[in-house]
């Protein structure tokens, strides 16, 4: 229901979701001014650039859409307490007229993100992890909108029909998940540790959320695509808007991991990054 898809209204119903009540909230802004850690190096995604067998499904859940990924999968090192076996991905968005990432950059926020949930290899299933402070990490990769197609994420751009309804699950082909992440800059990224962005909000989670953005183009934005109802209901209502509110850290140590460049003199990657789609629009406009 209504009152139930409100961020502010979760401590109702999930105290845990209260942000007054704890302290570890996600998401949170990631200031350029954050402390370097030398020990962040790359992280090691294993079996991210094979294509697995199988099938995956994507899912259509009311609040995202969310990609069920099979065996094969797991993240280490990095600085992170163990193994974590990978197990979905989902995406936060905007709306035609505003922009839908979680986590905000120097309060700047994307079109997009995109959150890469792995479970740590001790639990047996999500619910075990839930009960550990770090049992999950996530992977957040924020993704800009360019007139430039991505096919890497034809796979799921193609599959948005058939999921366009709250309850509606498609089959996918399993491909590279590596694909999916800005590939030239892993090494890149912002360390703390938080909570579920959604209830239950959990605070076991490490999260790990990359610097430099990937992207889609416009045709293959999510916004206008998908609906939080399902399909035979009275009224149709778009899904957009699904991201949670920015949190304080309430002192929480943020790092950044060494070869993070926002933190160095000079021009950042994020402004080059959009100069770059600036330019590309005025190409755009005079062809």
């Amino acid at each position: 229901d209504e009152e139930h898809c409100d961020p502010y209204a979760w401590g109702d119903n999930y105290p845990s979701c209260h942000p007054l009540l704890e302290s570890h909230h996600s998401p949170i802004n990631l200031d350029h001014q954050l402390m370097k850690n030398q020990s962040l190096d790359s992280l090691h995604l294993e079996g991210f650039n094979l294509t697995h067998k199988g099938q995956w499904w994507l899912t259509n859940q009311g609040h995202s859409v969310v990609l069920e990924l099979g065996n094969g999968m797991q993240v280490s090192g990095g600085g992170l307490p163990g193994t974590y076996r990978t197990i979905q991905l989902h995406f936060h968005w905007g709306s035609v007229s505003s922009n839908g990432s979680e986590h905000t950059l120097d309060h700047l926020r994307f079109p997009m993100e995109m959150h890469i949930v792995n479970i740590k290899s001790t639990h047996p299933n999500l619910t075990s992890a839930l009960e550990d402070p770090t049992g999950l990490a996530v992977l957040g990769v924020f993704i800009d909108v360019t007139y430039l197609h991505n096919e890497n994420f034809q796979s799921i751009s193609n599959a948005l029909p058939s999921v366009a309804y709250k309850g509606q699950t498609k089959s996918i082909r399993p491909f590279p998940l590596m694909n999916l992440l800005p590939q030239n800059n892993l090494t890149q990224y912002y360390r703390y540790h938080g909570s579920l962005t959604t209830p239950p909000c959990s605070q076991v989670v490490l999260w790990t959320v990359y610097e430099v953005p990937t992207y889609i183009s416009w045709a293959q934005l999510f916004v206008k695509r998908i609906y939080s109802t399902e399909e035979l209901a009275d009224k149709q209502v778009h899904l957009q808007n699904n991201y949670r509110h920015i949190h304080p850290t309430y002192g929480r140590p943020v790092y950044a991991s060494k070869d993070a460049k926002m933190l160095t003199n000079g021009v950042s990657p994020l402004a080059i990054f959009y100069l770059f789609n600036v330019l590309l629009f005025i190409g755009f406009l005079n062809i």
